[in-house]
């Protein structure tokens, strides 16, 4: 314990902040990681396949990992590198199948199967994706709600496969697997029939959900979207028809930070959905002017989105996720950064003065509420963020890019 711990604990507990209780907190928080940050979106399926469905990665930095080994290799050096017990989030398409040609309608959980036993050897949660793009029959930025009766099947096929490989990760790991929908339909330019689509969506998903799975093993939820490259104008899985649909359907709704406008933030939504729904799972990234998925950075978007978390004592009720891709930099290091800075963001939120700023909003003091908050903004969370590393076994802040040049050094260059 340094001294400068100390001292931070005095200054917090002189406000009534618990810094070991902030700890402990923030010690039970599983963070799940993108698994397609590490090679830019491109999954095992087809590799060099063409991306689609409104993504696109940008830059071509060295060591992008090209098999399940390689990503898997990557992903345990991130975690060397950021404290706490975390999970992985797979897409279908990262399926291992010993060269055999799998459609996505014929996904199985022997598909997963290395990849179960490589979380369960690093005692790593799973988190699942059905992959509804980068295919053939998503070519024309169309699947759950596409018009071809044969071409939705489907992808409602493969949806339900997913739900399965999500249940058996689930029971072989003994840590609930989320299952998210996310799918691209829409239009570039105004439709003229908005209706058939999400007709024909929301059937789709009551086909995908009929089948009951065991919630201790398998969640579902479904992400909405404002718009994409290829469907700007309309998106038939909008933020309306999905917190709708959540709530109609006792499900999980998926909030990502990245697809809103971009003058509007996803912190504000989480008291309002939460109202209605059990559980929600946010998808935490960094819009710059569009969905452009940034790497996160300690923002105050980024802090306004923890602290209503904390404030709302949510923490229990959402899972938390990484969506973002980014090949112009070092791509292990793009999971640290976007990582520590999430779980930077919670502990910045534990260690706030919240039940003395709640007391005088109760008493109609706002002068004093936000001269409370702007100071509590120069608190040493940094001492204490660096005891938390400390006691993980990771490197502070300033030590742990040293270990990703390393491996880049080591590893990674030896990729190209």
């Amino acid at each position: 314990m340094t001294a400068a711990f100390e001292l931070a604990g005095e200054q917090y507990a002189a406000l009534g902040v618990d810094v070991e209780k902030a700890l402990a907190s923030l010690a039970n928080v599983a963070v799940s990681l993108q698994c397609w940050q590490g090679d830019d979106v491109g999954g095992f399926e087809n590799p060099g396949g063409a991306l689609g469905g409104g993504l696109a990665v940008t830059g071509n930095y060295p060591g992008k990992a090209r098999t399940p080994d390689e990503l898997r290799q990557d992903v345990e050096q991130a975690c060397r590198l950021i404290p706490g017990r975390h999970r992985l989030n797979l897409h279908a398409f990262y399926l291992e199948t010993g060269g055999a040609r799998v459609d996505r309608d014929a996904i199985e959980p022997a598909h997963f199967a290395r990849w179960i036993d490589w979380a369960k050897s690093r005692q790593m949660g799973l988190d699942f994706n059905p992959t509804c793009f980068s295919h053939p029959k998503a070519a024309d930025g169309f699947t759950l709600s596409h018009a071809d009766e044969g071409i939705r099947q489907f992808w409602i096929d493969h949806c339900i496969a997913s739900r399965r490989i999500g249940a058996h990760i689930g029971q072989a790991l003994g840590w609930t697997c989320v299952t998210n929908i996310w799918i691209p339909d829409g239009y570039k330019d105004s439709p003229v029939d908005r209706r058939a689509p999400r007709e024909r969506l929301r059937a789709a998903l009551d086909a995908v959900l009929q089948e009951e799975i065991d919630p201790r093993w398998n969640r579902d939820a479904v992400e909405p979207k404002l718009f994409g490259i290829g469907s700007e104008s309309f998106v038939v899985g909008s933020h309306e028809f999905y917190l709708a649909y959540a709530v109609s359907r006792k499900l999980m709704l998926c909030l990502d930070a990245g697809h809103f406008h971009p003058t509007e933030t996803i912190s504000d939504k989480i008291s309002a959905v939460l109202g209605y729904l059990d559980e929600i799972l946010l998808h935490v990234s960094r819009g710059v002017r569009w969905d452009s998925d940034h790497v996160v950075t300690l923002t105050d978007d980024l802090r306004a989105i923890a602290e209503e978390i904390v404030r709302g004592d949510y923490l229990g009720r959402v899972h938390l996720g990484l969506d973002y891709f980014d090949a112009s930099i070092n791509r292990v290091a793009a999971w640290v950064i976007g990582a520590r800075n999430l779980l930077k963001a919670l502990l910045i939120a534990l260690l706030e003065p919240t039940a003395q700023l709640r007391d005088l909003e109760r008493a109609g003091n706002l002068t004093a509420r936000l001269a409370l908050m702007e100071d509590a903004r120069s608190l040493p969370f940094g001492a204490v963020w660096e005891e938390c590393c400390r006691r993980a076994g990771v490197p502070v802040d300033g030590a742990w890019m040293g270990e990703v040049d390393t491996y880049e050094r080591t590893v990674l260059a030896k990729r190209a």
